[in-house]
């Protein structure tokens, strides 16, 4: 019993080992049941580890940690087993059947099947817990066995747990494993599995309900609100429904109270008509003198009672106004449909329109024919009164308020006689009537007569004011779209009010949509001035309509054109975006609009981006909270880095400064704006993969990454102002006005290096910004002088903006620092000493870096500034001239350099000359030297006036020096000259001084003055081109040397230079005299030739006389020549060459035989020498031949 205990318990120990992937410790266990003879236990693992190469099982051997002897042992055991291998085999064959007849028997019992089917996959993956205490149950059990090597084994493959410790846990209790086994033993599979279902159902279970929890408190959550949304629904039903009601009552009053007004104007108008009626009578039955005399007596006291009766209707339109005005609103629209409204009350004019006088008076005649209207009786019933002033009507009743009126009184305003009135009157009345009519009616008369409908086409009936304003007003909306198209797009722009005012009254939305779409699309492309003519009246309208019209109606437009084919209409979209967001609701702003500004700011016009710009400038202090703030940033810095100018212009004049103010996240935007920088230039290549050299901390800019540089530097500098300002506020010594100006002085520095005073947007600039622009800079590759240049221009305005004492004491000694020398940080506080302090190179490529990088902006940005003058002047004359020894000749070059991109600021080239006549009159030879090379880097900065005054006569002295380095360092120079200046005096001299250097006579010389004057060739002048060639063919005429070295370097150079002026326009007479002269004397020394070169000259030398298609056929073989002859020849399509003058000395080829068609090589270097140019050289060559 004891055996199939352990039995079990080894199998049990095995399975974990090799479930959980413990190969060593199982490999150790196999060796140890081995060993003691316990082989039975053993097969699962020698059938597992046979499966393993041998290479592999001593791997494993390897990896086993064991002391020699024991491996000495275990070696000869093996060597003993291997003589009773027979015997062994034979008892295992014996074990196997004993071991099936037993696994036959254990399968026939269901119950036992039924427990051997449980294992560790069938309960799921092991959790972390189970996997420790089964770890300490096998660990326990190895050392109870006495299996140590494999216990020690298994404490090593066991990385992730100490088995010394067993954390308290059900699962400890000594002797675990046997324990374990008793409990299984003692339990049925059915018990065990339902357990174990438990388990998870509890598991489960318990999820579930926290689950449920969390919906019931969101369910909760979601009922609270609901009774609140409902109850407030229900307070707003019921005062709703109070209004309502008390409208229904206010209307039923106004509608009594006109009833009545109607009543009362109505008997006025019968007694107004019943008083003409009398006039006229009176008048007809006297003699004419009586009738002079009494009639005027008569007149006098009617018009008296006139009057009175006015003021009494006087009386009642002010009523009729207070009514009309407590039904404004949602009332309107229904009382029109019964109530026309008194325009003529409206219509005070404070402008009489000279338009329309002038249109009445330019009708008189075709309305007088017509017999339309005349205005006889409409002077006594629609007299203007003059003391208003404004020429407003004085007469009320002249307005019909109900349908079933009688029209006696129209009829006759419409139809009296003209023949006792002269044309002025008329005209003068006419013009008065006129203004009885609404403003709206006036402009469509306006309109019917400049389109040329004309006054007779307008029927008098139209000119009635008619009861129901809605038909007016659909009368209008149905001819808008008619009339819109006919009319000139110069002047549609008349039809504005029109639309304006179909819009804002028609009942209809559907007909509204309409109109507003011919509002937005009335010109199809509009410009600038009548988009704004058309911006102006959405926005009157919006102003009329209110919100929600706004939003309904207006809104809709700008988003249905949004990706409209012409730009024109999307701008209009971008500009409607910012001018009508103040007449939305303040959610629709910084959703709706923010969303189509978005998407215009995406748009592939730059104008349309621009404008998307300004708008959401206009839109940002409407926004009613701070949700879309990160939002608004994100696309701020997009568009600061967009790749149009304008708009980055825009932005940053605009945009910025709007964030700013609307944000108060200047601190944000600045940390973002640097990290943004650093980002841009570090996602970039490094210059070379070398790693630990200088070039590997440089970065290779792309253009999308300098741009973005750019003009992020360009938004920090913009910036700046604001953080002066705020930090000025910070400031406790702010308040005082007198000290605003020098606020940053000794005194303050003082106390802020003493602690006394915590300004976090003042340390911002020394501790986070200056330090960040170093790391840029030392980023930045020599040639990168735009950005070089943009981070100068801030250094400069941050010096100019905080003052001398800052720069002193604060800006000098974080550059100082960071170019590697002493610098007292005297004015910081503690705290930062160690921020700067790290700025300071401590390598050897760090310090070199720093004076290629971080010197320029020391001198141009720091001691640059106007106060800093003297300090400039004696730091490069330090540096310059009592420095010139010490230093090795790549800090020479990197010095240089500096000094060349302080030459790109024009203020300092004075300076700069002084210092370099010193060096030029020293007697030390390097500081001749380096000032040869600092003439020659900055003469791209300098006019021609500076470069005849200081540069020539400084070459001059140098090139008279005795010593060889000056001299030929002074000839590089005078190239550079030559190369930017074609002043015919600078040639001259240069002419002049090329010419002594090539009497020197040495070799050194000439090539140095060839290579200066071959950098020249493609800039400089044709006389200096000619004066090249010349001095080559007179060189190249006398004898060469007899050292190869010397000739192939000197054949070498007069072949680029042969080469570089082939390139350019030479004249004919150039080429005849020294060009072809100058390659035969070349070709005659075919031993110092480079091939290349040779094969160069000898085509240049055929195309310049005519030979091109010789010159192919000669040299890509026999094979092509024949097929070219055969098309070019005397008998082919282009048979016939004219005539070329022979050369004035002729040429041996130094190739007499045709090169095999097999020099592949050969063939593909005159493919890479320009062979279109040779085949358009015939025609060339057939020119230059015809001219001489």
């Amino acid at each position: 019993m004891m055996d199939v205990e352990k039995s079990s318990l080894c199998n049990c120990v095995v399975n974990f080992l090799l479930e959980e992937n413990y190969l060593l410790t199982a490999f150790e266990l196999l060796h140890e049941l081995l060993d003691d003879g316990r082989d039975d236990q053993a097969i699962r693992l020698k059938n597992f580890f046979s499966q393993f190469p041998p290479d592999q099982i001593s791997r494993f051997n390897t990896l086993r940690v064991a002391d020699p002897q024991t491996l000495l042992q275990e070696k000869e055991a093996v060597e003993e087993k291997l003589a009773i291998t027979e015997y062994e085999l034979r008892l295992a064959q014996e074990d196997i059947s004993k071991f099936k007849t037993e696994l036959q028997k254990q399968a026939e019992s269901p119950i036992h099947r039924q427990k051997t089917d449980v294992s560790f996959s069938d309960l799921g993956p092991l959790k972390d817990n189970e996997r420790r205490d089964l770890n300490c149950a096998v660990k326990e059990y190895l050392l109870i066995a006495g299996y140590r090597l494999t216990a020690m084994t298994f404490f090593e493959e066991v990385t992730d747990q100490n088995l010394d410790v067993w954390q308290n846990s059900p699962a400890c209790v000594p002797d675990a494993l046997r324990h374990y086994y008793y409990q299984y033993l003692s339990s049925t599979t059915e018990a065990a599995e339902e357990k174990i279902s438990m388990l998870r159902k509890n598991e489960s279970l318990l999820e579930e309900n926290e689950k449920l929890n969390y919906e019931k408190m969101c369910l909760v959550k979601n009922k609270d609100m609901a009774e609140g949304q409902i109850s407030a629904l229900n307070k707003s039903l019921e005062s709703l429904q109070k209004d309502l009601k008390d409208k229904e009552n206010l209307v039923q009053d106004l509608r009594q109270s006109l009833e009545h007004q109607r009543k009362e104007l109505n008997g006025c108008r019968a007694e107004v008509t019943a008083l003409k009626m009398h006039i006229e009578g009176s008048g007809s039955g006297q003699n004419m003198v009586a009738t002079d005399v009494d009639q005027s007596l008569s007149l006098e006291k009617y018009k008296d009672e006139v009057k009175s009766l006015q003021m009494e209707l006087e009386i009642l339109r002010s009523k009729i106004a207070n009514v009309d005005s407590t039904q404004a609103g949602k009332e309107s629209m229904q009382m029109e449909e019964k109530v026309l409204v008194m325009d003529e009350e409206k219509s005070i004019i404070q402008h009489p329109d000279d338009a329309i006088t002038k249109v009445v008076k330019e009708a008189d005649h075709s309305i007088a024919d017509d017999n339309l209207i005349t205005p006889k009786d409409v002077s006594e019933e629609y007299s203007v009164d003059p003391s208003n002033g404004s020429g407003a009507l004085t007469n009320g009743g002249s307005v019909c308020k109900q349908k079933d009126v009688s029209e006696p009184s129209t009829s006759s305003m419409l139809h009296p006689t003209t023949e006792d009135h002269s044309a002025e009157i008329i005209s003068e009345k006419r013009a008065s009537f006129l203004y009885l009519f609404s403003s709206h009616f006036r402009h469509q008369f306006i309109f019917f007569y400049f389109c040329g409908i004309g006054w007779r086409h307008v029927r008098a009936d139209s000119f009635k004011v008619n009861p129901k304003g809605l038909e007016t007003i659909q009368i209008l909306a149905d001819a808008l779209p008619k009339i819109v198209p006919y009319v000139l797009i110069n002047h549609r722009e008349e039809l504005l009010p029109l639309i304006m005012c179909a819009i804002e009254r028609h009942p209809e939305s559907s007909t509204r949509d309409s109109l507003t779409h011919t509002l937005f699309n009335l010109i199809k492309r509009p410009d600038e001035q009548q988009r704004r003519i058309i911006m102006d009246a959405c926005v009157s309208l919006a102003q009329n309509v209110g919100d929600m019209r706004t939003e309904t109606e207006l809104l809709p437009q700008c988003w249905e054109q949004i990706n409209h084919t012409y730009e024109e209409r999307r701008l209009l979209v971008a500009q409607s975006c910012g001018e009508l967001a103040e007449f939305v609701r303040p959610e629709i702003r910084d959703s709706l609009i923010l969303s189509i500004v978005q998407q215009l700011i995406e748009d592939s016009a730059t104008v349309v981006r621009e404008a998307a710009v300004h708008n959401l400038a206009l839109l940002l202090p409407l926004f009613p909270n701070m949700d879309k703030y990160f939002k608004v940033e994100e696309l701020m810095f997009q568009l600061v880095c967009d790749p149009s100018g304008v708009v980055v212009e825009t932005t940053l004049k605009e945009l910025v400064p709007a964030v700013i103010k609307w944000g108060q996240k200047l601190d944000h935007v600045l940390r973002f704006l640097l990290s943004y920088i650093l980002s841009s230039a570090e996602c970039c290549p490094p210059l070379s993969g070398v790693e630990g050299s200088v070039e590997s901390h440089l970065r290779v800019l792309g253009e999308r990454e300098r741009w973005n540089v750019d003009v992020l530097l360009r938004m920090l500098l913009e910036m700046l102002p604001s953080v002066h300002q705020k930090a000025i506020e910070m400031s406790p010594f702010s308040s005082d006005p007198e000290t605003t100006g020098t606020i940053f002085s000794t005194p303050f520095l003082e106390l802020y290096a003493g602690g006394h005073v915590q300004l976090p947007a003042f340390e911002w600039l020394h501790v986070d910004c200056l330090p960040d622009l170093i790391q840029l800079a030392c980023f930045l590759p020599p040639k990168e002088d735009t950005l070089r240049n943009r981070i100068t221009r801030f250094l400069l305005a941050v010096s100019e903006h905080y003052g001398d004492s800052y720069l002193t004491h604060i800006m000098l000694p974080v550059f100082l620092t960071a170019i590697g020398e002493d610098a007292q940080l005297t004015y910081f506080p503690s705290s930062s000493h160690s921020k700067i302090e790290g700025l300071a190179p401590r390598t050897a490529v760090a310090k070199r870096l720093a004076t290629m990088c971080i010197l320029p902006l020391f001198l141009a940005g720091v001691l640059g500034a106007p106060s800093k003058h003297e300090q400039l002047v004696e730091y490069l004359r330090k540096l310059l001239v009592e420095g010139a020894g010490n230093q090795s000749t790549k800090c020479n070059t990197e010095i240089v350099d500096a000094v060349r991109f302080l030459c790109t600021f024009e203020i300092h080239h004075g300076m700069i000359f002084n210092i370099l006549w010193e060096m030029v009159v020293s007697s030390n030879i390097d500081m001749k030297i380096n000032a040869a090379n600092l003439l020659k880097v900055i003469v791209p900065y300098i006019d021609a006036k500076v470069a005849s005054t200081n540069i020539l006569p400084a070459l001059v002295t140098l090139g008279s020096d005795q010593n060889l380095s000056v001299k030929y360092a002074s000839i590089v120079a005078f190239g550079a000259v030559a190369q930017h200046f074609k002043n015919d005096m600078i040639v001259d001299k240069i002419r002049v001084q090329m010419d002594a250097f090539l009497e020197d006579g040495s070799h050194e010389a000439t090539i140095a003055v060839v290579h200066a004057l071959v950098v020249a060739v493609p800039h400089t002048t044709d006389r200096l081109k000619d004066y090249l060639l010349s001095k080559i063919f007179h060189l190249t005429g006398t004898l060469p040397a007899s050292d190869m070295m010397r000739r192939r370097e000197r054949a070498n150079a007069f072949c680029e230079a042969i080469r570089a002026l082939d390139a350019t326009d030479i004249s004919a007479t150039s080429v005849r005299d020294y060009l072809l002269p100058t390659i035969q004397n070349l070709l005659k020394d075919s031993d110092a030739l480079d091939p290349v070169h040779k094969e160069a000259l000898e085509i240049i030398m055929k195309e310049r006389s005519g030979g091109t298609f010789e010159t192919i056929s000669k040299v890509m073989g026999a094979g092509l020549a024949s097929s070219v002859s055969s098309f070019f020849g005397e008998s082919g399509l282009l048979g016939k060459k004219d005539n070329v003058e022979p050369l004035p000395e002729p040429v041996e080829s130094p190739k007499s035989a045709p090169t095999p068609p097999a020099e592949d090589t050969r063939l593909r270097r005159i493919m890479r020498g320009n062979f279109t140019d040779m085949l358009r050289g015939k025609v060339k060559g057939q020119d230059e031949t015809q001219n001489q």
